[in-house]
C-alpha cells in the first residue's frame, strides 16, 4: 500500500518559519550586507569586499578582547560545572527540603542580566556597598572600578552567583533520574562513595552536562550587560570583552562595515567552539 503524505502539518509550522525569519535571518542579511559595503552618509554604499574582515582579523584589538572572552569562559566553566555538580550531589532527593532548594536554586535566574550588573555594582561599591565596605573594614585594598583582578574577581564571583544554579538544577535533575537500583547493587557491592560518583551519577549525567557547558560557555562568552553595567569595560579595557567592543564600534564610532565583519567572525566563533565541544563530549560518550 503506498503511503500518502499530507504536507497540510506544514501551514501549522509556517507562522514560526516566518518569525524566525523576521527576527533572524532579515537582520542576518542586513549585518552581511554592511560587512562588505562601506557608506559616508545619504545611504549611498560602495563596495568593500573582505576589507572590513582583514582589517578586524589584523587588529590587536580584536585579538585582545577575544582573549579576554576565552579565559573569562574558561574560569566561569572551571568553577560553576564542577560546583554545580557538588552542590547538586548534596541536596536532599526527599522531603520539604527538596522544593525548597529548587527555589533558592532557581531564584538567582529570574533576575534580568541588567538587574544583577546594578545589584554587584552597588554591591561592591566600597562607599555604601555590602561587600566593599566590609572588605575595605577588613584592611583589603578592594576597587573594582581601579584594579583590574578586583574588577575581574567582581565580575566571576558575580557570573557563578548568577549562574552556578543553572548547573544544578541540570545536574539534579539527572540524579534524580537514576533508578534506585543502581544504588542498591552499589551499597550491596561495597562501593565506596566516590566510586557511587565515578561508575553510576557522573554517566547519568554526562547528557545534562553537556547540555550544561554548551549553555555556560555561550552565555559567559556572550556576556555584555553584566561586566557593562559594573565596570563599562574597565579599568582602561581590562573587562572590555568581544560583545562590548562590538557595541563601542557600532554606536559609540558608528564604524558599522567593520562592527557587522566582527559580529559575523564573533557570531562564527561562537559557532565553531560549540561545535567543537559537542563533538569532543559527544565522542567521548559514545566511546564510553
Amino acid at each position: 500500500m503506498e503511503k500518502t503524505w499530507n504536507n497540510k502539518a506544514w501551514f501549522m509550522v509556517l507562522p514560526v518559519l516566518l518569525l524566525v525569519a523576521f527576527s533572524a535571518v532579515i537582520p542576518l542579511m542586513t549585518v552581511v550586507n554592511y560587512s562588505v559595503q562601506d557608506t559616508f552618509g545619504n545611504n549611498q554604499f560602495f563596495w568593500a569586499g573582505t576589507d572590513w574582515f582583514t582589517e578586524i582579523l589584523h587588529s590587536d584589538r580584536f585579538w585582545q578582547a577575544l582573549g579576554r572572552n576565552l579565559l573569562f569562559s574558561a574560569i566561569i566553566l572551571s568553577i560553576e560545572i564542577p560546583l554545580g555538580i557538588l552542590i547538586a550531589l548534596n541536596m536532599p532527593k526527599k522531603g520539604i527540603g527538596v522544593p525548597v532548594c529548587l527555589v533558592l536554586m532557581a531564584l538567582p535566574l529570574l533576575i534580568p542580566w541588567n538587574v544583577v550588573g546594578t545589584i554587584w555594582q552597588v554591591f561592591g561599591r566600597v562607599d555604601i556597598g555590602l561587600l566593599g565596605f566590609t572588605l575595605k573594614a577588613l584592611g583589603f585594598d578592594y576597587n573594582y572600578v581601579n584594579d583590574v583582578f578586583d574588577a575581574w574577581v567582581t565580575l566571576i564571583v558575580m557570573d557563578v552567583w548568577h549562574w552556578t544554579s543553572l548547573v544544578v538544577l541540570l545536574c539534579y535533575a539527572g540524579l534524580v533520574s537514576i533508578p534506585e537500583a543502581y544504588y542498591q547493587a552499589a551499597k550491596i557491592d561495597g562501593a565506596s562513595r566516590w566510586a557511587v560518583f565515578r561508575y553510576i551519577q557522573l554517566p547519568k549525567m554526562k547528557r545534562v552536562l553537556l547540555i550544561a557547558f554548551l549553555l555556560r560557555f555561550m552565555d559567559s562568552f556572550m556576556i555584555y550587560t553584566e561586566p557593562f553595567v559594573v565596570t563599562g569595560g574597565g579599568p582602561g579595557n581590562s573587562t572590555t570583552f568581544l560583545s562590548i567592543d562590538l557595541v563601542k564600534m557600532a554606536i559609540g564610532q558608528f564604524d558599522l562595515g567593520p562592527a557587522a565583519a566582527m559580529s559575523l567572525i564573533y557570531f562564527l566563533i561562537i559557532l565553531l567552539l560549540s561545535w567543537i565541544f559537542y563533538t569532543v563530549m559527544t565522542s567521548s560518550d559514545e566511546q564510553a
